[in-house]
């Protein structure tokens, strides 16, 4: 029961985009077409998995052993960058189609503040392994989840008359406010 509640609070009680306010970036950048969404949701999805499965390793193993809790930040941040480094590279070889297909979202992902967010949470929550990756899968479905939406929303507001005044970032950030505060309903339903 306790995977569920976690697998409910980190797609929609606690949604890493609209309810802790990581990620903001990509959100607002990437939600102009529901495939680009889509696309940069699910990197992030096995991107985050793989960064927090690492860096829960070196933190247990590496980090908290020799008392190195401080270097956490900078160790997480150089291990994502290997990682996504990494996987590009890979990718690159093994499976050019999909190398393609994902195409300018991995080196994206490097800068996106929830991949090291849901690393430092899983850290801070002290949740083992599998909690580590639950919790990781689901906050990136969120993540994909809050850009679908998005996405959904900026595309129908294209199409829909307003004033010059609203178009753009004013609209945007106005249906992403609303979005969140859509979101907050779910806060009361399952208490962690």
């Amino acid at each position: 029961m306790n995977l569920l509640a976690l697998i409910f609070v980190a797609i929609l009680a606690n949604n890493i985009v609209l309810s802790q306010f990581l990620g903001i970036c990509p959100y607002l950048g990437l939600s102009r077409k529901l495939e680009t969404s889509v696309g940069m949701g699910l990197a992030v999805v096995f991107v985050m998995t793989m960064s927090a499965i690492v860096t829960w390793i070196i933190d247990l193993f590496l980090l908290q052993p020799f008392s190195l809790e401080y270097l956490r930040t900078i160790a997480f941040i150089l291990i994502i960058a290997g990682l996504v480094q990494f996987v590009e590279m890979v990718l690159k070889k093994t499976n050019p189609a999909l190398f393609r297909a994902l195409g300018i979202y991995l080196p994206l992902i490097t800068t996106n503040c929830t991949i090291l967010g849901v690393a430092i949470l899983n850290v801070q929550s002290q949740h083992n392994i599998v909690e580590t990756i639950v919790y990781s899968i689901a906050t990136g479905v969120g993540f994909t989840l809050a850009m679908v939406l998005m996405a959904g929303i900026r595309e129908r507001l294209e199409l829909a008359t307003m004033s010059s005044y609203l178009k753009g970032a004013a609209v945007t950030l106005v249906s992403a406010g609303i979005l969140s505060l859509a979101f907050m309903g779910f806060k009361g339903m399952v208490a962690l």
